[in-house]
This record gives C-alpha cells, sequence and structure tokens, in this order.
C-alpha cells in the first residue's frame, strides 16, 4: 500500500469516526419526553439546541430571552439541559426553599484537572467531606480572629498600593487600575495565607503570574464540547482540560514548595518559626488525624481561595473604580466621607469600614451593577423536583441568573444607572440573605470567602480614591471611556481602565 492510498485509508477512519460521534451526540442530545411540562423556552435545535444563541456576551443574551419566556426558562447545551432562574422569587425557590435538591455542583470538564472537583468546597457534593472541608475554610481560614491576627500584614500591601499611587502621581504616569488591583489582590491574598507577597508593581516580575491566572480566566469562560456531548470528554477535543492542568500544576508546585520551606522550618525551630497564618492553621489542622486533612487537601484548598477570590476582588476593583470615574459626584462623596472618617495623612484601616457606609454603598451597587460571576456556579440537581409548576429532571444544570435579577427595573428603579445612594436607606446586603441581590451566592453553597473579599474590596477602593484624584489618560473623554464586559470565570472589562492618579 503506497503512502497516498494509506492517506487515503486514514482520511476514510477519520470521517467514520467523526460521522459515528456526530450520530451518537445527535442519539443523546434529541429533545427527551418527560412526564411533565418543562420550563418554556426557544427552540432548540438538532445537535447544538440553543449554543449558538449565546453570543460573546451570554449573560446578556440570556437575560434577554428570559424577558421572552420567564424567570423560570429552559435552554438546551447540546445534551446538556439547563434551566435559568431570572427572579429573586424563583432565586429564592431554587436556594433556599429547595436548596436541599438543587445543592450540587455541576461539574465543567476543566476542572477536574488535578481531581480538583473532588477537594474543592466549591464543587464537592454536599456531604460529610465537603462539611469538614467547608469547617475548615469557616474555622480555620476564614474565621474572623484569623482574619483579625492578620491584619496588619494585608496593611501593608494597602500602603505599598498608595506607594505605588504616590510614585504614579510624581511622575504623571498612565497605570492601569486593573492591573494595580489584581497586584495588590494577590499580594493581599497571599500574605493571609502565607505571609508573604508572591508578585511586585514590577511589570516584568508580574507578567508570568498574571499569564497563568488570565489564562485560567480564558479556558473557564470558553465553552466545552465536553460538557455539552459527555461522550466527547475522553477525547478533551478542545484541550481545556489539558490547559487547565498545566496551569494548576503551575499553582500546586508553587504551593508545593511554600509549604516544604514552612515544614522545614517548624523541624528546625519548632515554636519560633510560626507565622499565626492561614497556612501554619491549616498545617496544625492537619496534624490531627481525625481531621482527615492531607496535603493534597491543603493544596487545594489554597488553590480554592487563590484562584476563586483574586481574580473577582480585582475586577470588582476594577469596576468600581470605573463607575467613581465616570460619575465625579459619586466620588467626592465617597472622598468626602474617607476624609471625615479616616482623616488627610493616614491610611484607610479595616477597622474603618464599618464607619464607612456611602463607600460601603458603593461596593453594594458595583456588585449589582457588575456581578463577577453573573450565573454563579452552575448548580446540578440530583433528583426530579417541580419548581412553579415546572418538571424539573435530573441531572439538570441550573443557572441562576444574577446578572438579570441585579438589572430588573420592578426591583430597582433606574437599573442601568449607578447609584450608591439606594443601598443608604435600604438594609439589602450581598451575604445571602436578600435575593434581590446575589454576588456570592445563597443557602448552604454561598461563598465561604465573603469575610476576606469584604475587607480587601472596601480596603482596595477606598486606597485608590482616599488621597487621590484622576485623570482619564491623554485624548480619552469621560464619555469614550468603554464600559463593555468580558465574559469570563470573572466578568472583566473587556477595555481595561487606564488613567493618572493625581495626588491630592
Amino acid at each position: 500500500m503506497n503512502k497516498k492510498q494509506l492517506e487515503k485509508r486514514m482520511d476514510f477512519f477519520a470521517l467514520v469516526i467523526v460521522v459515528s460521534l456526530i450520530s451518537l451526540a445527535y442519539y443523546y442530545a434529541r429533545p427527551r419526553r418527560y412526564p411533565k411540562k418543562l420550563p418554556p423556552g426557544p427552540y432548540p435545535f438538532p445537535i447544538v439546541g440553543n449554543m449558538f444563541q449565546l453570543g460573546e456576551r451570554p449573560n446578556r443574551s440570556i437575560t434577554k430571552l428570559a424577558k421572552t419566556y420567564g424567570p423560570l426558562m429552559s435552554l438546551r447545551f447540546g445534551s446538556l439541559l439547563t434551566v435559568v432562574v431570572s427572579s429573586p422569587e424563583m432565586a429564592r425557590e431554587v436556594l433556599q426553599k429547595y436548596d436541599h435538591v438543587f445543592s450540587s455542583r455541576f461539574v465543567a470538564d476543566a476542572w477536574e484537572a488535578f481531581d480538583h472537583h473532588t477537594i474543592s468546597v466549591a464543587f464537592l457534593p454536599v456531604g460529610d467531606r465537603w462539611r469538614r472541608m467547608r469547617k475548615v475554610f469557616r474555622e480555620v481560614m476564614l474565621s474572623t480572629p484569623r482574619l483579625d491576627g492578620s491584619q496588619d500584614v494585608r496593611q501593608k500591601m494597602i500602603k505599598s498600593l498608595y506607594d505605588y499611587l504616590h510614585e504614579c502621581s510624581k511622575s504623571g504616569k498612565v497605570m492601569n487600575i486593573g492591573e494595580a488591583a489584581f497586584i495588590t489582590t494577590i499580594n493581599l491574598t497571599s500574605v493571609t495565607m502565607f505571609s508573604g507577597e508572591v508578585v511586585n508593581f514590577d511589570v516584568n516580575a508580574t507578567t508570568k503570574f498574571k499569564e497563568i491566572f488570565m489564562s485560567l480566566t480564558s479556558v473557564s469562560g470558553k465553552p466545552n464540547l465536553s460538557d455539552y456531548f459527555p461522550l466527547l470528554k475522553p477525547f478533551d477535543v478542545q484541550g481545556l482540560r489539558h490547559k487547565m492542568e498545566f496551569h494548576f500544576g503551575q499553582l500546586l508546585g508553587m504551593f508545593d514548595g511554600i509549604i516544604n520551606e514552612r515544614l522545614k522550618e517548624m523541624r528546625r525551630s519548632p515554636g519560633s518559626s510560626k507565622k499565626n497564618d492561614m497556612l501554619d492553621a491549616l498545617l496544625e489542622f492537619s496534624e490531627d488525624k481525625e481531621n482527615e486533612l492531607s496535603m493534597n487537601d491543603v493544596k487545594h484548598l489554597l488553590l480554592d481561595l487563590f484562584v476563586a477570590g483574586s481574580d473577582t476582588t480585582s475586577s470588582t476593583t476594577e469596576w468600581a473604580v470605573t463607575e467613581l470615574l465616570l460619575h465625579p459626584d459619586k466620588l467626592a462623596k465617597a472622598k468626602q466621607e474617607l476624609k471625615t472618617v479616616v482623616g488627610e495623612k493616614r491610611q484607610v484601616l479595616e477597622t474603618d469600614i464599618p464607619n464607612l457606609p456611602y463607600l460601603d454603598a458603593v461596593i453594594k451597587e458595583t456588585y449589582r451593577l457588575h456581578p463577577v460571576g453573573p450565573f454563579l456556579i452552575p448548580r446540578r440537581i440530583e433528583e426530579d423536583a417541580e419548581v412553579n409548576g415546572c418538571f424539573i429532571p435530573k441531572g439538570t444544570q441550573i443557572f441562576v441568573n444574577v446578572w438579570s435579577i441585579h438589572r430588573d427595573k420592578k426591583i430597582w428603579p433606574n437599573p442601568e444607572a449607578f447609584e450608591p445612594e439606594r443601598f443608604l436607606s435600604s438594609n439589602i446586603d450581598y451575604k445571602g440573605q436578600d435575593f434581590e441581590l446575589l454576588p456570592f451566592g445563597s443557602g448552604r453553597r454561598v461563598c465561604p470567602g465573603i469575610p476576606l473579599a469584604h475587607r480587601m474590596l472596601h480596603m482596595m477602593v477606598g486606597t485608590f480614591i482616599h488621597q487621590f484624584d484622576w485623570k482619564f489618560e491623554p485624548g480619552v473623554t469621560r464619555e469614550q471611556v468603554d464600559i463593555t464586559e468580558k465574559f469570563g470565570l470573572a466578568m472583566h472589562k473587556a477595555i481595561p481602565l487606564k488613567a493618572i492618579p493625581i495626588k491630592t
């Protein structure tokens, strides 16, 4: 058999495989018959379902569809049935009333890299292991005494941000707000976890680390055929799980080195090397065999907090500063409050946060307009259920469309406007009890990182505006600032905000 014949035969076999996979995909993706009526939704096309109706910004396209089909809507992505919840009433049904039925997670194929889903608090099914890991987060890593005890090291990172803003002010440098927020968030997280910063404001030192996070965000935000057609999962046809494994490997390797160094210090000088950070607490907790916490568990818990907290907090900071710069009257109110409470010269402290209601309103309004996870982390129903008279079958993926809820004009007057004042006379908070504002989710799956995010976000936004005025980069007017969002693991600004700080 010559080379040309061999190539033809290989092409034939490839064609047979593709046709077979498509046929099987069609078989599994075909609409199924259910004993009761599903929630209403747009017609799903053969094989692909409603995938092509998502577009580049699914938060907007799905919200538009929900206006036609209602607050409980069904969509089909390949063979995956998805139900979208788009009102506070329906969110309360799913996240509170029937939380026990809807508490499992849909685990995207990429997040199975390094078996992260078998350890991560975000993805573990509710059960004894999940409760144990959740307890570690709440009582060991993110308890109030633990966070109070580490506020001094976070203050040093806030001082580094202030110093960088001051230097840019003196030189008239145009700075990337999102990048500065990212670096500060990474360092606030890392000093809280293991008492050391990992990046600085030098561009070259930061590039590699930022590339890892941007790649993770990109991979997480891409539609994955393996999720929509489970038949394709073993093949990883888009290579997304492979890419996630590569980046997870980089971060886990870094944590491995930090943990090994800490253990060496502890063996060299027991007691004297104690830093009283999260890593010390986790290592001490893991020594008790009854807690069943391995070194691999420790690394993945650190990965959970590092990945989930850093990108989302820095993105929210950039959105908050953007909105304030676009609304000088709101910026003036926030600055005046800071000057009254904090004074003209000293830095913002974590202990100042309860005395800054307008800054808190700015944060809440930013979460409302720009929720970092527009659909939260998708859930998966583990048994048939009925909600609002509609049948939801076992295995269905659940989106809670907080982006739509946060912009619903029935709930929020003038919903597209940035108006922090709406929260000054309201008790609505973002900690999971108020279903009109759900940036962190609700119920037993509410994000455990709220206490740390709360501290970091207020400190960063306060530092950006307290002693600085701002002007946009040359040639850009307020009207020209792009506020388009980019869909991904976190909802970033598509075009980074660049501006020049002016010391006041």
